[in-house]
């Protein structure tokens, strides 16, 4: 990369001092990229858009939100009904963050496929699934904090998990509660924390911008870049790209917030909280779901298969062990997947197991949202074991024993080859 110089004289005065404008040239406009990147590499950036929206929303609904428990569910409403604009700014924050962890997957189900965790980039996929983990804490903050009737219930479940911690569980719980149930202390705690956690997320990005900088983009093919030709500047031709995807982005996410804002929501959570009177079917936001049911697919007093242990899990434990399992597993992926191929595209044997694991994954989501009781139940075991049985033993076997498609020589060999065939009559 050259350079750049700057013909703006107070730029020039800024930039040798604080070379600001030099890091951003070479990291965003004169960046090298590899030249075959599709539409799906567009999800980063609609990440770091997103982010931004919500710390601007979130900041403003702060300035008029009242954390106490026998005043919160008002003041949504007066932020909904006298704020000026307040209806629009929550809304945008809700179903922002629905849009939020839709990317998000997106994102990690195409790094799924392309084999993006894989050396050496296994730091920049750990810091990922770490962002993963504070953006599900921080969403789940957030969601108690209207103090609705499912608000309260589902803080009221899902702090009880830590209480399966030996030794330390109760004592975690009551420190969540600031107290012995989930009362006022532990709303204003919430909100604190969901205020503080977004800018951790933003230190967390940063860092994980810098993780893929230092070794650059994956690409479709998964091979490595191999010289010049197989790279093309960021700008213009993926800022055009990311602009498109954002257009096209804004188009879906506005069409929620005007058209079907509630969407997303449980009506439940429209009645203000009565600790009194528990819900029929407590449910968490849709995109806990899917770990949701692998917390509830654990059978009672869960024994090991081999029945020589004899110490009795209670359910509620090993739910938990497999929920938190269920994410951190996939952390771990640069090591279970034992392959040297990344992308999907030349693993036939992987290219069907991704898609199975995919909807499997969307099975459980479903399941998630249902009674755990019947079919769904059994559903929810079976969809459970596939996911870990997926992980721990299909993909490193497959990683092993499969017979993969042969490598290009390089990013750009099969178009140079393309364009060659296509200017051989012309001369001839």
């Amino acid at each position: 990369m050259t350079k750049p110089t700057w013909k703006n004289p107070v730029v020039k005065w800024i930039d040798h001092r604080l070379p600001i404008f030099t890091f951003i040239d070479h990291s965003a406009i004169q960046h090298p990229t590899p030249r075959n990147l599709n539409y799906f590499w567009n999800f980063g950036s609609l990440l770091g858009f997103i982010l931004v929206v919500m710390i601007a929303s979130g900041i403003i609904l702060s300035m008029n939100y009242t954390a106490n428990a026998s005043l919160a569910f008002d003041s949504v409403e007066r932020i909904m009904r006298d704020v000026n604009y307040g209806w629009l700014i929550r809304y945008v924050h809700m179903n922002g963050a629905s849009m939020f962890f839709i990317v998000v997957y997106l994102h990690i189900f195409r790094g799924l496929y392309y084999g993006s965790y894989k050396q050496p980039r296994e730091f920049l996929w750990i810091i990922g699934i770490l962002i993963f983990l504070t953006m599900m804490a921080t969403a789940f903050l957030g969601y108690v904090l209207p103090w609705g009737q499912m608000s309260f219930w589902g803080a009221t479940v899902i702090t009880n998990l830590f209480s399966v911690i030996p030794f330390f569980g109760d004592t975690i719980v009551t420190w969540l509660w600031s107290g012995f149930s989930v009362d006022n202390p532990t709303l204003n705690k919430f909100f604190s924390l969901h205020y503080l956690l977004p800018f951790i997320i933003f230190g967390l990005v940063f860092i994980h911008l810098w993780a893929l900088h230092t070794h650059g983009s994956n690409n479709p093919t998964g091979i490595d870049v191999k010289g010049d030709k197989d790279e093309i500047p960021f700008h213009p031709y993926y800022t055009v790209k990311d602009a498109f995807g954002l257009g096209f982005f804004l188009v879906i996410f506005l069409g929620f917030v005007f058209f079907a804002p509630n969407f997303f929501g449980e009506p439940d959570n429209y009645i203000e909280a009565n600790p009194l009177v528990t819900p029929p079917h407590i449910v968490p936001e849709w995109y806990f779901l899917p770990y949701y049911a692998i917390l509830r697919a654990v059978p009672d007093n869960f024994i090991d298969v081999w029945g020589w242990l004899p110490v009795i899990i209670p359910a509620k434990t090993a739910g938990v062990i497999c929920m938190f399992a269920s994410i951190l597993l996939l952390a771990a992926l640069p090591w279970l997947d034992t392959s040297k191929v990344r992308s999907a595209n030349y693993r036939p044997t992987y290219f069907w197991l991704y898609w199975i694991f995919l909807i499997n994954t969307i099975i459980l989501g479903f399941v998630g949202a249902k009674p755990a009781e019947g079919a769904w139940l059994l559903i929810g075991r079976l969809s459970t074991l596939y996911y870990f049985l997926h992980l721990l033993v299909l993909i490193p076997l497959v990683g092993r024993f499969e017979k993969t498609k042969p490598l290009p020589d390089s990013i750009s060999s099969s178009v140079i080859s393309v364009s060659t065939k296509d200017e051989e009559p012309a001369n001839a």
